[in-house]
């Protein structure tokens, strides 16, 4: 079979000799030799991320060579070299490699046997599973920090961290500024208005100094009514 190789190292990986530009390289030449292979050209991006398919010309050419007809397959050392985007991954079976072969040498895949296409459905749908998973236990931990009134972010306008450095608690100071700025906003006053009138009456900005329009909107927008809301 006529394989283009491809090879790819993120700017954190140059310096990790298993997963080298060369490494990579030599462990295609071995594979395809041990098969019988032949190795028509090898393409490569150094310093490119393999969470997208954009802004990869060696890719793009190996890509080309599979359209062109000028190689039946491609050759990866490990199918992360290739995209660790489980949608990409799918798209490219969908379109390249539904007439080409995509040959991984760590995974031992070969999606020219009905048996390799159904491994890497697999490992693809075992991915898929893993990141929805984390991303589900990620909202429950949130969720329950959030209804303890612990810290999960940024301070909400209305709120300080407390002592203990994560429970939140009431600011009086910025409920009393954005009560102040509800009353201004309701006479007509624009939001500029409104910050020059709160930072006249004694209420800065949380560094200090002047409001401007997109403070003065955070702080309409998120803080609570009333010292009750806020607790």
């Amino acid at each position: 079979m006529r394989l283009v190789g491809y090879v790819r190292v993120s700017t954190a990986e140059q310096a990790t000799g298993g997963q080298s530009l060369t490494a990579q390289r030599e462990r295609l030449a071995a594979y395809a030799a041990l098969y019988g292979h032949t190795l028509e050209a090898t393409t490569e991006d150094p310093g490119a991320s393999g969470k997208s398919l954009e802004g990869r010309p060696g890719l793009a050419e190996a890509l080309r060579m599979l359209d062109a007809g000028e190689a039946d397959g491609l050759l990866v050392a490990k199918l992360d070299r290739l995209t660790r985007s489980v949608r990409d991954l799918g798209e490219l079976l969908e379109g390249t490699f539904a007439g080409a072969a995509l040959v991984s040498v760590a995974e031992q895949i070969d999606t020219t046997t009905p048996g390799g296409r159904l491994v890497l459905h697999v490992l693809g749908s075992v991915a898929q599973w893993e990141r929805e998973t984390i991303a589900c236990r990620t909202r429950e931990v949130l969720g329950s920090m959030k209804a303890r009134g612990l810290r999960t972010g940024s301070v909400p306008h209305g709120r300080r961290v407390g002592a203990d450095g994560s429970t939140l608690e009431v600011e009086p100071r910025e409920l009393e500024a954005a009560a102040l700025a509800r009353e201004l906003r309701a006479e007509g006053a624009s939001l500029r208005e409104v910050g020059a009138q709160l930072l006249a009456a004694g209420h800065p900005n949380r560094a200090g100094g002047a409001w401007n329009p997109k403070s003065v909107r955070a702080l309409l927008d998120h803080a609570p009514l009333t010292q009750q809301a806020a607790r």
